[in-house]
């Protein structure tokens, strides 16, 4: 564990946290010191859930360690009950009351408490967040679900979907509908909305719907092998995998694969007037490893981009990110690091990345586009809209959220190459941000200091620092390069220094600019 100003996923108590708040009718009573409790604003502030999480921290402090925590975890876990009177109760400890070794599962079996007690064993130091989450959906499953007589109707269970979840509850509904329309019923959709009574009956279906392979595989296997369940490999997202899912649903539940794409757009835009000047177009991409590896195939398959970068930041999923990234000829990136990130982003200098909120922020820093699809997320990916990544509709999703990036850079362009216009000129501003915006100059994009694993991207960007500083941008050479589109600027920029630098120019006039251009054209 080590400190960092950003992390891409909390310690498995958050994971946890996101089953238990999910779910309807349970409770989950935390060993925690009082810092700990801030897990509530995940959910209440970003999420904008109308309720708090149904978590009961026991809140011990400094003080508290020489004295008896074991019985303040019980009074508190007895509170508890008394209190919500939940169905079911699972019981574990953040990473700090880890330390203290006072076994939350054994003392809450003490107190004979009349409803399930689920203890939680998660490796705070070595785990994180998804692993807690697939954890905890895998325990109450192994505590409460029952092998019994299959549904009449051919039925499913949907797995994996949680709250604090990238889109899961537009997902679930978009594949729901899409299982109705090939006959097939929904038996439970969990963890997300069910019950502990809902996990009880989840025997009754005919097979598993794995949504999130992060966070419901370890449930899926146990019931196949407990349950006879089989459950899907293909993870719907993209036309292309939404085809092939179908297929694989329809082989297990021996129905027909005709089901009609009612409302799908994406791939006659895809392949439009207007979209065809998108393709080619260099893409990065990084996130958790299901919707990363998902993103690459319809990104190159499905859009036409080029993906110059693949990477995840669960270390568990490295195997089949590094083999999907073998597929697009380049090398897989797993790192929890951002910095790290940020420096292959800045060494690859694609044209738009895919990420997380936090390649939103490197995006900025970078001046290049980007479009989320993946946790973690921010406020703004928890839209009041129908919005889900998943099924036909997801893909109309998609290609509107990764392509709108661009098409508004190309508006910036347009703006640009008639910047001397009185209406147009910088100190009016683009016209789509609104209010008049302030002249500022256009300065390189700032690089930060890379990890020190990663030495080959910081003796890259070592070279184009001092590069930069070697060499003089003529007025007119600058303001030439402004006319040349935002999202590929610094590309060009750094393409004409190197051709300056090979040739010993010290100052950069526009015929080295058009110069430069032609050189690298060839």
């Amino acid at each position: 564990m080590k400190l960092t100003l950003w992390t891409y996923e909390g310690p498995p108590h958050v994971g946890a946290m996101r089953v238990a708040t999910g779910m309807k009718g349970v409770h989950f009573v935390l060993h925690a010191p009082q810092g700990d409790t801030y897990a509530d604003l995940l959910f209440t502030m970003i999420e904008r859930r109308n309720h708090r999480p149904p978590v009961t921290f026991t809140t011990f402090q400094a003080s508290d360690l020489g004295a008896d925590t074991a019985s303040l975890f019980k009074r508190s876990a007895q509170a508890a009950f008394d209190r919500f009177r939940p169905d079911a109760m699972i019981v574990g400890a953040s990473c700090t009351a880890e330390l203290i070794q006072d076994d939350p599962g054994g003392l809450a079996a003490t107190l004979g408490l009349p409803c399930p007690v689920v203890p939680l064993d998660l490796p705070s130091y070595s785990r994180k967040e998804n692993f807690g989450a697939d954890e905890t959906f895998l325990a109450l499953v192994r505590a409460l679900a029952r092998s019994m007589p299959r549904s009449e109707r051919v039925s499913c269970n949907l797995l994996g979907a949680t709250a604090l979840g990238f889109r899961h509850r537009d997902d679930v509904a978009e594949i729901a509908g899409l299982l109705e329309r090939m006959g097939i019923a929904v038996n439970v959709a969990a963890p997300l909305d069910a019950s502990p009574a809902d996990i009880a009956r989840m025997g009754q279906a005919h097979f598993n719907v794995l949504l999130y392979p992060e966070t419901g595989e370890g449930a899926a296997r146990w019931m196949e092998r407990n349950l006879g369940q089989p459950y899907t490999k293909t993870v719907p997202i993209g036309v292309g995998a939404t085809r092939d899912f179908i297929a694989e649903v329809a082989r297990l539940a021996s129905v027909s694969a005709d089901v009609p794409e009612t409302g799908l757009r994406q791939p006659w835009w895809s392949a439009s007037v207007d979209s065809t000047y998108l393709t080619g177009k260099r893409v990065f991409i990084f996130g958790d490893a299901t919707h990363a590896m998902a993103a690459a195939r319809v990104a190159a398959r499905e859009i036409g981009f080029e993906v110059v970068g693949l990477g995840c930041y669960n270390r568990e999923f490295a195997r089949p990110v590094r083999a999907a990234a073998k597929d697009y000829g380049i090398e897989a990136l797993i790192t929890d690091d951002y910095l790290e990130v940020e420096a292959a982003i800045a060494a690859a200098a694609p044209e738009l990345i895919l990420g997380t909120q936090m390649e939103r922020h490197i995006g900025k820093r970078l001046g290049i586009p980007c479009a989320v699809i993946s946790a973690p997320v921010h406020v703004q990916d928890f839209p009041a809209r129908y919005s889900p990544q998943m099924g036909f509709e997801g893909a109309n999703v998609l290609f509107d959220t990764w392509i709108h990036p661009l098409v508004m850079g190309l508006e910036e362009h347009l703006l640009t190459m008639f910047r001397e216009d009185f209406e147009f000129h910088d100190a009016a501003g683009p016209s789509h941000h609104g209010g008049k915006a302030d002249l500022r100059p256009v300065a390189e994009p700032h690089i930060p200091e890379p990890a020190p694993a990663n030495v080959m991207a910081a003796q890259m960007i070592e070279a184009a620092q001092a590069l930069a500083e070697a060499i003089r941008w003529l007025p007119d050479a600058e303001k030439e390069l402004r006319k040349i589109p935002f999202f590929v600027r610094a590309k060009a920029r750094r393409n004409t220094e190197k051709y300056a630098a090979d040739r010993g120019l010290t100052a950069i006039t526009i015929e080295t600019l058009y110069e430069a251009k032609a050189h690298y054209a060839r």
